[in-house]
């Protein structure tokens, strides 16, 4: 790590977490990061569910809800971006205090509830996204929408033409009763809608589901076989945890979900279980902060990985030392494209 990123990390934990995070942004802005664009090469290239990206490392949804730093993260080393989650109306979110560093853990809490700036403002400034990089958005429903399912579909429409993927986010726990829509019978309707919507795109979209780890083999089996009916591209594995096993920070009894080093494991665990349910392209989400975790989660079923807490302790330039980590672990093992090691260690996990 860059020794003036190791000082502004020190000096941005000093500070309430949301306010260090909006000053993050501020920077990445500022032209403090990386310029050097994706890392890529032979071994990292990868195409599924209708992408085609320079690597597999994505930055999660959350990190930039507003579309605020597009062209700043897009320098930043990774393959692929997703911004949001976007609501078709603005809305503050859940009240502050909402984020809480778990130092002691290498992870965080947060309960925002979907706090951004409402789908008109984010498709303008997703109009204004560099050119060749891979932006996808997070949809979104309002807290108090009459029908949370048409929410999804009504920001897809109407930022559709700007992004190159889009992802259902029935899984975050801060909204009251979202997650009540990863039900089967729900699931079903709401991706029906979502699917008509991007049909109506002149040029329709990968379509991914985000689901929570939080859920039974039955719940999975359910999802997989939905999923799979709904001609999705693929599934993102997994959202934030409510679970608080085996955590040491003062912050562990705060509400709403863990993300970070302790998801790790459960994240992992429900990747490599749907891989067994469904052909789907996977994404795997939670607990990743070095390159051997990327790698484990590829190995385990993914066919990419997205971060999101671990920049909070290593900085931005974590995805460019990830990528070509991950470059190197792929060279050592024999692999000559990451397609080829998706998979070949689920044993553990199951």
């Amino acid at each position: 790590m860059k020794l003036l990123e190791k000082a502004g990390l020190a000096a941005l934990r000093r500070i309430d977490p949301e306010a260090a995070h909006g000053l993050a942004l501020r920077a990445l802005n500022s032209g403090l990061a990386d310029r050097a664009g994706p890392v890529t090469s032979p071994r990292l290239r990868c195409s599924f569910g209708g992408l085609d990206l320079p690597n597999p490392i994505g930055l999660a949804a959350g990190f930039d809800k507003n579309a605020t730093a597009v062209h700043a993260l897009s320098r930043t080393g990774f393959g692929f971006l997703e911004v949001g989650a976007a609501t078709p109306r603005p809305q503050p979110g859940n009240p502050r205090p909402r984020l809480f560093r778990l130092t002691e853990d290498k992870a965080a809490i947060n309960r925002f509830g979907f706090n951004n700036d409402g789908m008109e403002a984010i498709s303008a400034r997703l109009a204004q996204r560099p050119e060749g990089s891979i932006v996808g958005l997070n949809l979104g429903a309002n807290k108090d929408s009459d029908d949370r399912a048409a929410d999804f579909a009504k920001v897809l429409r109407h930022c559709g033409t700007r992004i190159d993927f889009a992802t259902v986010n029935v899984s975050s726990p801060n909204t009251e009763k979202l997650r009540d829509l990863q039900g089967k019978d729900a699931l079903a309707a709401l991706l029906d809608g979502v699917m008509q919507a991007n049909g109506d795109l002149a040029k329709p979209l990968p379509i991914f589901l985000k689901i929570a780890p939080d859920l039974t083999d039955q719940d999975l089996a359910d999802i997989a076989e939905v999923a799979t009916g709904a001609n999705l591209a693929g599934i993102i594995a997994t959202n934030t945890t409510l679970d608080r096993n085996g955590l040491k920070s003062a912050h562990k009894d705060e509400k709403g979900g863990l993300s970070g080093q302790p998801l790790f494991e459960k994240s992992t665990r429900t990747l490599a279980k749907l891989s067994t349910l469904t052909a789907l392209p996977l994404i795997g989400v939670g607990g990743i902060g070095t390159a051997e975790q990327a790698y484990a989660k590829i190995r385990a079923g993914a066919h990419a990985v997205q971060l999101y807490t671990a920049l909070v302790y290593g900085g931005i330039s974590l995805a460019r030392d990830i990528a070509t980590g991950l470059d190197a672990l792929l060279a050592r093992d024999g692999y000559t494209c990451v397609k080829d090691a998706i998979g070949t260690d689920k044993a553990p996990w199951l």
